[in-house]
């Protein structure tokens, strides 16, 4: 693979760090950031790439680096052996520079000013709330002033041409109706949406048109940051990305996908089940091309026999109409705007919707805490989804993340408990992905875990 090596300067944001900043960067240590700031990097650097394999990433460049240095005129990123597709003509690619300095400025954020403040304990749930917003807010994300118009749309690195197109005439049609969009910033049913509504801002010649991509390290390499996002935020972990993404979104959209796709609708059930939030306003559509009609019949019976059917009444599942997906998208704005209005809550960050603590807290998928879940009818719905949603963050992590690959060849699979009729609805589920290949972008799969009912 061609490598390449140059030297990079931020332009508009974070030009100057103070000689602390640049020393935790350049900390190897096993407390240092180094390793969280290089691998961030390298994916950023590595958009377009056709693995979704994080460690086989990091094993071919494993003689990248990055230095940062100290200049009179403020701070450079020195890269030795970066891929070559980051730059053209020698120079890099604006958008990935951007997203360079999007890492730097929120690696050097959350470990200052979240996890180095005394005064926020990540243990309490307001404070994790709080810790959301001001990563959002110091990626200047948060806009006030502006009508409820984000659209969030999550799906599937890992899905057909038909979908992807699919995926972009909803983004197309809610270009035209001026929504824009948010999506784990990654390919597939994340860029899709994407590239779609750039075509319809630009038809309507709107110039301000926002792609927001949000991820975490752990997911970043296997879903690098696709060229069309403007915004990037790179959340500490999981939980805070999900929450990241239901406190400034308007309303959701899933399109067709796998187990991370299958983990964030859970998230999301999970919060629109609980009693709090019962009269809140928060739009939900599950759509997909014709072809897509069986996986969302799939999913719609899975979460019926699990989660039952006061779970199936907080979607629509909408059939190959992006203008009816986009059109009902759109009118929803109007309820979402209204709400808040009367619940005197922000238009650009929900503070009124309810997140009970087992979804912000991070789950670490070891194979000790896989067997431990509680996979029984005999709980609040709500409860049952939160923990639904550990099943499938972990298998997304066995399948694409460096430390659960590595733990799952050394341990073997994940073993998941469950009674016997959640284990075969589950187990139909995921055979399903499996054979429609929605596991891995190539090559075959191997399950990364085994249900034992």
């Amino acid at each position: 693979m061609e490598r390449f090596s140059a030297s990079v300067s931020p332009e508009g944001s974070l030009e100057v760090l103070s000689q602390r900043e640049v020393n935790s960067l350049l900390d190897t240590s096993a407390r240092g950031l180094y390793r969280l700031f290089r691998n961030c990097a390298l994916a950023v650097l590595n958009s377009g790439s056709r693995t979704d394999d994080a460690r086989e990433i990091f094993d071919n460049y494993r003689d990248f680096g990055i230095n940062l240095m100290q200049r009179n005129q403020g701070i450079k990123l020195r890269l030795e052996n970066a891929p070559a597709a980051a730059f053209v003509d020698g120079k890099m690619i604006q958008g990935i520079r951007e997203h360079l300095f999007s890492v730097l400025r929120d690696i050097i954020y959350t470990h200052n000013e979240i996890q180095g403040d005394p005064s926020i304990d990540l243990t309490q749930s307001g404070h994790i709330t709080s810790a959301v917003f001001h990563i959002l807010r110091n990626a200047r994300v948060l806009q006030p002033s502006v009508d409820p118009n984000i659209v969030v749309c999550w799906g599937g690195h890992s899905i057909g041409r038909k979908e992807y197109d699919y995926s972009k005439e909803v983004g197309y049609e809610f270009g035209l109706r001026g929504l824009d969009v948010c999506t784990g910033c990654g390919p597939g049913a994340m860029k899709g949406p994407m590239k779609g509504a750039t075509i319809g801002h630009a038809k309507q010649r709107i110039a301000s048109g926002r792609y927001i991509g949000m991820t975490e390290p752990g997911i970043v390499a296997a879903e690098p940051p696709n060229p069309i996002v403007n915004e990037l935020v790179i959340l500490p972990d999981i939980e805070k990305r999900l929450e990241a993404f239901v406190r400034v979104g308007h309303g959701i959209v899933i399109f067709p996908g796998g187990v991370g796709t299958t983990e964030e609708l859970l998230y999301l059930l999970g919060i629109l089940m609980h009693p709090d939030n019962a009269a809140h306003s928060f739009p939900l559509i599950l759509t997909g091309p014709a072809e897509s009609a069986d996986y969302f019949t799939a999913v719609d019976r899975y979460l019926g026999e699990t989660l039952g059917a006061d779970a199936q009444r907080h979607y629509r599942i909408v059939i190959d109409d992006p203008v009816e997906v986009a059109r009902s998208m759109k009118q929803s704005m109007e309820g979402v705007k209204l709400f808040r209005q009367e619940g005197r809550d922000a238009f650009y960050f929900n503070w009124q919707l309810h997140i009970e603590k087992d979804l912000q807290e991070p789950f670490v998928p070891t194979h000790a805490a896989m067997a431990g879940l509680s996979l029984h009818r005999d709980q609040p719905a709500h409860r049952l989804a939160a923990n639904l949603r550990r099943v499938f963050s972990g298998i997304v992590a066995g399948n694409v993340k460096e430390e659960g690959i590595k733990a799952v060849e050394q341990h073997g699979p994940f073993k998941i408990h469950a009674d016997q009729k959640m284990s075969k609805a589950m187990d139909d589920l995921l055979q399903g992905f499996v054979e429609q290949r929605r596991m891995k972008l190539q090559g075959d799969y191997t399950p990364c875990y085994r249900l034992v009912g």
